[in-house]
């Protein structure tokens, strides 16, 4: 296949991996990365874009047929709720526009479990503001995929979850039936599936959480 892939998030942790797997996958001849400084990785297939994301509604659009966004802060590191809001949301909405305009026929998108804009979580509240942004977008085939804590190193310390992995990984069998959906999974994983469910491609609109992302893994 000659497909072209559009990322924003690179730098992140699924991002991160997201990139790596895209790079090693025959079916995109070409991988546009959007990032706010420079890559440390090179390759072929790769441009690396720097944007600032403030103001992508008006850059020109890159001509791409899957988008893959994995833009995501949390609100300390944002430092309030209106910033976090600007990167969960509109830099979100924003590039999932900019993708549209190019061509991308496909967005996949990394949220949050239990994402709902009907949420009285702020947060989740935000992610689900973001999955029906995309939604009304008008793309062919949306995948929205919800992990519960992500597992992996990343470049910044989270303390909560420094503290509460280790538990969150040894309890994770009592998760069950429904409850199955919270168990922690590992980023590199979420990134895999991603691809694979681009690559697969079917129309509509797909939600995925543990055990779908589980199975497409494997």
């Amino acid at each position: 296949m000659n497909r072209t892939a559009v990322i924003a998030g690179a730098t992140g942790l699924v991002g991160r991996h997201c990139l790596e797997t895209l790079l090693g996958d025959d079916a995109y001849a070409h991988v546009v990365a959007l990032v706010r400084r420079p890559l440390d990785v090179r390759h072929a297939r790769l441009e690396p874009q720097i944007v600032n994301f403030d103001g992508l509604a008006e850059s020109p659009a890159r001509p791409c047929d899957v988008a893959f966004c994995a833009l995501g802060t949390t609100i300390r590191t944002a430092g309030s709720r209106e910033a976090f809001r600007r990167v969960d949301f509109e830099y979100v909405r924003s590039f999932a526009r900019w993708a549209h305009a190019g061509g991308a026929e496909t967005c996949v998108f990394v949220s949050s479990v239990g994402a709902d804009p009907r949420s009285g979580n702020f947060y989740l509240r935000t992610k689900g503001e973001a999955e029906q942004a995309i939604r009304e977008i008008g793309f062919r085939d949306v995948h929205l995929f919800r992990p519960s804590l992500l597992l992996g190193k990343r470049g910044e310390f989270r303390f909560g979850e420094a503290v509460g992995t280790p538990l969150f990984r040894a309890l994770s069998f009592l998760l069950v039936g429904g409850l199955r959906k919270y168990r922690p999974i590992a980023a590199a994983s979420v990134a895999r599936a991603m691809v694979r469910a681009a690559t697969a491609s079917a129309p509509g609109m797909h939600v995925y959480h543990w055990p779908e992302l589980i199975a497409l893994d494997r």
